[in-house]
């Protein structure tokens, strides 16, 4: 089919990586392109600032990108390459052709949940998500909520809730207070940070926060009722009506994976200009490492301006990224999962929720490829983006190669064909 569009630019993603990424190579001279699966552009951290922004930062790039001559398109779905410098793009019920001669991959990252007994209950939901669904319109007012997990994502979301009238019970962080104090020190030569994290604690002082703590178990009749929590003092069932459970952040890596681009520690490899090992392909953002709101932004700018030709541009901030590539790796081993966590499943735990596939049929393969084949563990309709972080995990398996589509299509989207009286492509 021929291409609908063709950009010299085009980013895959519009979170704060990807709005920065698109800026930036604009205002160098490109014409640039943006596609994003989302209703809106701001990704998750900024999801539903678009129309009116309340947070100063994310009003600002969003400004900037409107004032800027780039090409949106949300509701956007990238399925297949067919051809270097080709992507397949589903939107509004068709698969178009996009050209580009520079490409920048900034798809961001997901939550990994970790299977234990009870965590397929309606209102057990990554945070998140659970963020998500009340900046969509779900009433929290009154409704008890436990979070737990890790990461600095749980305090930003038991704020988020707590400023919209939910009864935060508790926050549970898996991680022991022996590795969150030298992070926390080492956040005293980041006045900003430091300032947002003492912020976010005056606002839950109300709110217990209990290191050393993590869910092993759900109960309830139907729907959520209690989360067993343990620490290293005592075990307890706590009442709730919401939990809010996430164990860090993976990279979406799927694309960059199915374009040929190398990757490391689950992450997409790139060098000083965030291209990848596939040139003219750029990756930034939590794509190449979870590492937080700066390095996304840092990351994003610098992809940008390299995409563009402009490296004397890029080349001065490359300081900035290396400040928050030391934050990156200061969190890394902040929250690293504690080896506990691998005893939360029973031999009944769903692991694979697509296709209810158990724990105790994966206990007996010794690879993903094998447990595939034989469980269709990862064959779902998710394919493998929520039990595949959690059995790498457990198991330590290692993910095959990524093949097209990436996401769901048509099979007539999928053979190339379109369907009598279909617009055209």
């Amino acid at each position: 089919m021929p291409a609908e569009r063709a950009y010299e630019v085009l980013v895959i993603g519009a979170g704060p990586a990807g709005i920065a990424a698109a800026c930036c190579a604009s205002e160098s001279g490109g014409h640039v392109g943006v596609l994003d699966d989302n209703p809106a552009p701001g990704g998750q951290i900024w999801r539903g600032e678009s129309a009116r922004p309340k947070n100063p930062e994310a009003a600002r790039w969003l400004r900037r990108i409107r004032e800027t001559p780039v090409s949106i398109e949300c509701g956007a779905q990238v399925v297949s390459q067919p051809a270097p410098g080709v992507l397949f793009v589903e939107s509004e019920g068709r698969l178009r052709e996009i050209e580009y001669k520079k490409l920048i991959v900034a798809t961001g990252a997901r939550e990994r949940f970790l299977p234990f007994p009870g965590w397929t209950l309606p209102n057990v939901m990554g945070a998140g998500g659970l963020q998500a669904l009340v900046k969509g319109g779900l009433p929290i007012a009154g409704k008890k909520v436990v979070i737990a997990g890790t990461g600095p994502l749980l305090l930003a979301v038991g704020e988020y809730l707590h400023r919209h009238g939910a009864r935060v019970e508790l926050i549970a962080e898996q991680a022991p207070m022996r590795r969150l104090i030298p992070f926390g020190a080492g956040l005293l030569s980041e006045p900003a940070k430091t300032l947002q994290a003492l912020k976010l604690k005056w606002e839950l002082r109300s709110v217990p926060y209990v290191t050393g703590c993590w869910p092993v178990s759900a109960q309830g009749k139907g729907k959520l009722d209690t989360v067993t929590l343990r620490s290293a003092k005592k075990t307890w069932q706590q009442p709730c009506d919401y939990l809010a459970c996430g164990f860090g952040l993976v990279p979406n890596i799927e694309l960059a994976s199915l374009l040929g681009c190398e990757t490391r520690n689950g992450a997409v490899k790139v060098d000083q200009w965030q291209q990848t090992s596939v040139p003219g392909v750029y990756a930034a953002g939590e794509a190449t490492g979870v590492g937080g709101l700066d390095l996304s932004l840092v990351e994003g700018r610098i992809a940008g301006y390299a995409a563009a030709g402009k490296t004397a541009d890029a080349e001065t901030l490359l300081g900035a990224r290396g400040r928050a590539l030391r934050f990156q790796q200061a969190m890394e081993h902040a929250f690293s999962l504690r080896e506990e966590l691998k005893q939360l499943p029973d031999a009944g735990s769903l692991v694979c929720r697509c296709e209810d596939v158990p724990f105790r049929k994966l206990q007996t393969h010794q690879s993903w490829r094998a447990a595939k084949l034989q469980t269709r563990c990862g064959m779902g309709p998710c394919q493998g983006r929520i039990c595949g972080p959690a059995v790498e995990f457990l198991f330590g398996w290692q993910f095959g190669s990524v093949r097209p589509p990436i996401f769901p299509t048509s099979f007539s989207d999928a053979a190339g064909r379109r369907e009598p009286g279909a617009g055209s492509a």
